[in-house]
């Protein structure tokens, strides 16, 4: 019995051996299990070398290479302060006169403030390996791309890596609220525990800033854009300072969500208007506080006149005369104002999908240098696809940004998997033509197109205190691809989704494909089996899970989803051309003639430019009707074959991952079928047509699926 006993004992260590919470993200620096290869890096690696005294970032950088090549090698390498042995790994700057002489002057510059350099090369009869920047922050970056070359188990040989990032200020953005709910959050509760703060600080706050560097992001917002006046307080300043001083040694500086109408609710004046100037004294005042607690503090994310939040309209100024009011503020301390262009107006009766273009563009060239006008990847609202948004195209004397949501609030929250850099690859590579041929969003956002700076990329974060800091084990790889395009938008999306995989998941082949396989086609099985063929805000009202083409009875139309299918006996979609809306009349004249005509327009648009008879002929052949009807049938056998490409891998991944991923492919199967049944039973009672060969029958009636009410969605307040 005690043999027995001792053997269970064994397996239940085994299997905890095995287990893995996915706390560590793609942090993870097992020991590689190639003996050859281990000990070829580890006589590569003798030391590593560090100047005295250095700055928090370069010691930042130090102890996560010190940690790193413990766990991936099995040895701890020494830390000295000038090199004394072949093979020694080399941190630091050209103030470094060896490290000036070796560098070219021309990597210098190419660099820049934030760029790094890896280099091995020839020294004295052996070699060198050398992380170089010009400034602290560079080190920090290049010790996490050192790392990550070894994780992928890529050799040293030839190591010749210069990287610099395309956009200066590099964001997430969470919408987190100060009770710690966050909205549109799927992952558990706010990182930020603002009872116990200053005093009490959890430890995730450094490894949230430490994931944050190890993708190059360098800023965080830490509140919700439906904004709170108390944020902007002195105790809670002061709990934002004690977060400003956990992040600072990675490289993270805070910005704040400003609620427009703070200097009436907690500065005690009798207006808000922009052009008061007790009201500008008031900022000015706010704005000297704040420094003097975060001097490195990055600025304001403003969210004005939208959804009912206060604004500069509600005493008949412009968006410019707001932005700037808080610019003149912050530009002694060179901090920024991001301000949203998310904006729709409950008085405005134009489509909703043109008003970001009607109220912005007019103010093209009145915004102060340090204002940046944030703006969503499409026109609407981070739907599953969209067609880029026409006002990056119309402002070009306005510093514009680019706002991608890595929370899946249209994709299936955290419980389904849809892996988004192909949807934000779309749209940074789309070419506006505003400046000509190849003047794209990605090159509008990154200043080359108008050399202005700062330029800024954000993403709507999906962490929270979930253990695995996502929710859904895969959602982990949205956070690290929003990372590294923000970095380097030339990135393909399959290139990140291999590199994500191996070092989530470790270098087994079979292991690599399959998730490359399930990550890169999964945003269009979604795209499928909810809203193919080009519709759009067709979800359950409130919290946006599932489906709700019914949604009918709101207090605003453009909150309903009937008004934006328009479907009824006569057919489906909304016509955009100028023949109903001219939406599409706000985009350049090539894309108005590509889109424009029903026959060039591509499918996945189709029915977001053109309203169209059930019996449409489609490019494929098929009517309309058969053609709709089989892309919600594809989506829902494509998230089956998601599944059994994820159960080929049992045994290959520990049993904690891979039953988390497998339960959740199960439901967002199931969810699939959902979508598809009550989308087209609804549609089906217009269109009075039999759902075509190879299209499974509903399970239920329609007014099975019309009834479900979801209760207490996470991420909806």
């Amino acid at each position: 019995m005690r043999i027995l006993r001792f053997i269970l004992l064994l397996l239940t260590f085994a299997a905890l051996a095995r287990a893995d919470d996915g706390y560590r993200l793609w942090l993870r620096y097992d020991r590689i299990a190639d003996d050859a290869l281990r000990a070829r890096y580890a006589a590569s690696i003798s030391e590593i070398v560090v100047p005295e005294n250095p700055s928090p970032l370069v010691a930042s950088a130090r102890d996560e290479l010190v940690a790193g090549l413990r766990g991936l090698l099995g040895v701890k390498v020494p830390v000295v302060s000038r090199a004394t042995r072949d093979g020694a790994l080399v941190l630091g700057t050209p103030d470094d006169p060896w490290i000036y002489s070796v560098v070219r002057e021309s990597d210098q510059r190419a660099a820049g403030v934030e760029g790094y350099l890896l280099r091995r090369l020839a020294h004295d009869g052996g070699h060198r390996t050398l992380i170089v920047a010009n400034r602290p922050a560079g080190v920090l970056y290049g010790a996490f791309a050192f790392l990550r070359h070894l994780q992928r188990q890529q050799p040293l040989e030839g190591l010749d890596l210069l990287s610099a990032p395309k956009i200066e200020r590099r964001l997430l953005n969470h919408w987190d609220n100060l009770d710690r709910t966050i909205e549109r959050g799927y992952a558990g509760f706010s990182l930020w525990e603002w009872f116990y703060l200053p005093d009490i600080r959890s430890p995730r706050y450094r490894d949230y800033a430490r994931a944050c560097a190890s993708l190059g992001l360098n800023g965080t917002v830490l509140t919700n854009v439906n904004a709170n006046a108390q944020i902007l307080t002195r105790p809670y300043l002061e709990k934002v300072a004690a977060l400003a001083e956990e992040f600072r040694p990675w490289g993270l500086r805070v910005y704040l969500t400003a609620r427009f109408s703070a200097p009436m609710e907690i500065g005690g004046l009798k207006t808000a208007d922009p052009l008061d100037p007790s009201v500008a004294a008031w900022w000015q005042s706010k704005v000297e506080e704040i420094y003097e607690l975060i001097p490195d503090f990055g600025g304001f994310l403003v969210k004005a006149n939208s959804e009912g939040q206060p604004g500069p309209q509600d005493y008949g100024r412009t968006h410019a005369d707001g932005a700037n009011l808080l610019a003149d503020a912050l530009a002694p301390r060179n901090g920024i104002v991001i301000w949203r262009a998310f904006v729709y107006s409950p008085s405005n009766t134009d489509d909703r999908v043109k008003q970001a273009v009607t109220e912005f563009a007019p103010l093209d060239g009145q915004f102060r240098d340090n204002v940046v006008v944030q703006i969503k990847n499409g026109p609407l609202d981070f739907f599953p696809r969209e067609p880029f948004s026409p006002l990056f195209g119309r402002m070009p004397q306005t510093r514009l940004a680019i706002e991608l949501q890595i929370t899946q609030e249209y994709l299936g929250h955290s419980t389904q998997l849809a892996y988004l850099p192909p949807l934000w690859k779309e749209a940074l590579d789309a070419d506006t033509f505003a400046s000509g041929p190849g003047t794209t969003i990605a090159r509008i956002v990154d200043g080359s197109v108008k050399l202005q700076h700062p330029s800024v990329i954000a993403g709507v974060a999906n962490t929270g205190t979930d253990r695995n800091w996502t929710g859904h084990l895969l959602a982990q790889s949205n956070w690290y691809a929003f990372g590294r395009l923000a970095w380097d938008h030339s990135f393909t999306s399959a290139q990140i989704a291999d590199e994500w995989a191996r070092l989530t998941f470790g270098p087994d082949e079979k292991v690599v494909s399959t998730l490359r396989q399930l990550l890169l086609g999964s945003r269009e099985t979604v795209v499928n089996y909810s809203m193919p063929l080009g519709l759009h805000h067709i979800q359950a009202e409130g919290h946006h899970y599932g489906p709700g083409p019914w949604v009918a009875d709101r207090p605003r139309a453009d909150w309903t989803a009937v008004y934006y299918h328009r479907a009824d006996a006569h057919g489906i979609g909304v016509d955009r051309t100028a023949r109903g809306t001219n939406a599409l009349g706000q985009y350049a004249p090539e894309w108005q003639r590509a889109w424009g005509d029903p026959q060039t327009c591509p499918d996945e648009f189709l029915l977001w430019f053109h309203r169209l008879p059930w019996d449409f002929r489609m490019k494929s052949g098929r009517i309309l009707w058969d053609e709709l009807c089989l892309r919600y049938q594809q989506g829902v056998d494509e998230a089956r074959a998601m599944q059994r490409a994820w159960h080929s891998l049992r045994g290959q991944i520990d049993d904690e991952r891979f039953t988390h991923v497998a339960q959740r492919l199960a439901r967002q199967a199931q969810d699939a079928r959902d979508w598809r049944d009550a989308c087209l039973l609804y549609f089906q009672q217009f269109s009075q047509r039999p759902l075509p060969a190879g299209v499974e029958p509903p399970a239920h009636p329609l007014s099975y699926y019309q009834s479900i009410k979801l209760r207490h969605v996470p991420g909806h307040n």
